[in-house]
């Protein structure tokens, strides 16, 4: 009987949003599938997702309002008595329990050949670590060398996260203590074919995408992990990607820097390769801090060269970025807007058949980091060196792949054993 309300008010729910074809498989579904599909229909909010569906599709937009190119610090070019400046100031901070890492590990490995979390996958070559144990081990020894508490907060999926904290057992943590290391879901939305409608996943429930990086201070926030920290006194917190095996996950030239400014974020940026390669770059937009789409720039920006011969527009934004609690406290509340974007999506029809679409059918809705930072008055911009710092793995082979991200590793810990880093 209960069953039977709950259906039906469902049912009468979708069909105020013409969405009622989402139970065409209902019958078909065990217990523990109808109770899911029960749930994500009563927690939708189809009004959001209506107006979501109605936005102009922001993957390709026009650059518009004044931009012009941000101030940044070099730290290759530092003195040795601005470095020691920058460095006391964070070093202090990360001494007195004020520092923690954040990493976004939501994804699977597929575009790897790894059917695992991508954090579980290992560079190989002769080095048998794991993604995550290649990032714990930058944490620990940043730990013994400052003689402080650093936790490690780590964003899942709903798709990974039981398997993450598996392998995360399985290891004993890395050495990591128990206590410090909080694993907590990335946010989700349902995915929308082209007419506006809900579709089915593979299991017969409705399909969900991961809401994009962006929407890592809404879920730090919904998982209470932003009071977890606050409790613990941390004002600062470095936030990037699992796949990056060169990330400055603690630095206290970074905190330091965002201190001495007086901001409350630092954004670390590499040299653009080229002025066609194609990646975001930091600017400031009517004054704000902003990070320009390769999809939005210029030719003319694009190629735009300072006196030094440098380009104007060349500080790449590398998914690798410092907030203090603060910022992350009011982002979280204040929300960033949704873009989206065109994907080929499996789903079950209503036949119960599985289709695997060869063109893009549907949409999914993300939120980027980088929009975080227009709500800021202000950010601290650090250049960093490629080879000290980013080494991403993306792809199965060629560019930004296991080889050139284990080459990149291994040529660091050689360089650093010599002492030539910092």
């Amino acid at each position: 009987m209960v069953e039977n309300i709950e259906y039906e008010e469902a049912l009468k729910k979708l069909k105020k949003y013409g969405q009622e074809h989402i139970l065409c498989r209902y019958e078909y579904l065990d217990d523990e599938r109808k109770e899911k599909i029960i749930n994500q229909i009563k927690n939708i909010d189809f009004d959001s997702l209506i107006d979501l569906f109605n936005v102009t599709n922001k993957s390709i937009k026009k650059l518009e309002g004044n931009v012009t190119n941000i101030d940044f610090v070099d730290k290759e070019k530092l003195t040795k008595e601005e470095y020691e400046t920058y460095y006391n100031i964070g070093k202090k901070e990360i001494e007195q329990g004020k520092y923690a890492v954040l990493t976004m590990a939501g994804g699977q490995g597929t575009r790897l050949g790894c059917v695992a979390p991508k954090g579980t996958f290992k560079i190989g070559g002769g080095i048998e670590k794991s993604l995550f144990e290649v990032l714990s081990e930058t944490i620990k020894e940043a730990k013994n060398k400052f003689n402080a508490r650093i936790p490690w907060y780590i964003m899942t999926s709903r798709e990974n996260n039981s398997a993450t904290e598996k392998f995360f057992e399985k290891n004993d943590f890395f050495g990591m203590p128990y206590e410090d290391v909080k694993f907590f879901k990335q946010g989700e939305l349902p995915m929308l074919d082209f007419n506006g409608k809900l579709i089915l996943d593979e299991t017969g429930i409705i399909k969900l995408a991961s809401d994009g990086h962006g929407g890592v201070f809404e879920s730090l926030d919904k998982n209470g992990y932003i009071e977890d920290m606050k409790r613990r006194g941390i004002e600062w917190v470095f936030i990037s990607g699992v796949d990056n095996v060169l990330a400055g996950l603690v630095d206290p030239i970074a905190v330091g820097l965002a201190i001495k400014e007086g901001t409350l974020a630092t954004g670390k940026s590499v040299v653009k390769r080229s002025p066609d390669e194609q990646v975001g770059v930091f600017c400031k937009k009517n004054g704000r801090p902003y990070v320009i789409e390769y999809t939005e720039i210029t030719e003319e920006m694009a190629n735009a060269r300072n006196e030094e011969g440098e380009l104007l527009y060349g500080e790449s934004h590398i998914l690798t970025n410092l907030f203090n609690i603060k910022a992350i406290e009011d982002i979280a509340q204040n929300k960033l807007p949704y873009h989206k974007a065109k994907k080929k999506a499996k789903y079950m029809d209503e036949n119960g058949e599985i289709i695997k679409p060869e063109n893009p059918n549907a949409y999914k809705y993300e939120k980027f980091i980088f929009d975080a930072f227009e709500s800021l008055d202000n950010m601290s911009i650090l250049r960093v060196k490629r080879e000290d710092e980013f080494a991403p793995l993306k792809n199965s082979d060629g560019e930004d792949s296991p080889d050139t991200a284990r080459d990149l590793y291994i040529d660091f810990l050689k360089r650093k054993e010599k002492g030539l880093i910092k």
